[in-house]
């Protein structure tokens, strides 16, 4: 299965993609919003996560942009940020995300989200 990841902290991203492929996903990583547009319609990916903050295109941002694509209409979108208050998530979910996890976070806590929307998608 594949997981986009989306972060502009390389340091947390690369511990991230770990534990994702130690779990057995397959992991496109971008490093801004608009890097992870582009992936996302060049591999498909089953899964999404987005950080909020980034530079170029935000999360919030990229996630608006993809669900204005017919293709990712559907696809669970993780927003995974340390903006954590209750208008921010709500912003989140505006934008289209299925699920809003705030940093800190546990590898493990992202990974049964993610098999969490499998199942439910």
């Amino acid at each position: 299965m594949k997981v986009l990841l989306a972060d502009d902290e390389l340091r947390l991203r690369k511990v991230v993609v770990l534990h994702l492929k130690k779990a057995g996903f397959d992991v496109i990583e971008a490093n801004n919003g608009k890097q992870a547009i582009d992936l996302a319609k060049t591999y498909n990916p089953e899964i999404i996560v987005l950080d909020v903050m980034m530079p170029e295109v935000d999360g919030i941002t990229a996630c608006k942009e993809l669900r204005k694509l017919p293709e990712f209409t559907k696809t669970p979108i993780i927003m995974l940020t340390a903006k954590a208050t209750s208008d921010d998530i709500e912003v989140g979910k505006n934008a289209g995300a299925n699920e809003y996890l705030t940093k800190p976070f546990s590898p493990k806590e992202l990974i049964e989200k993610i098999q969490e929307q499998m199942r439910n998608g």
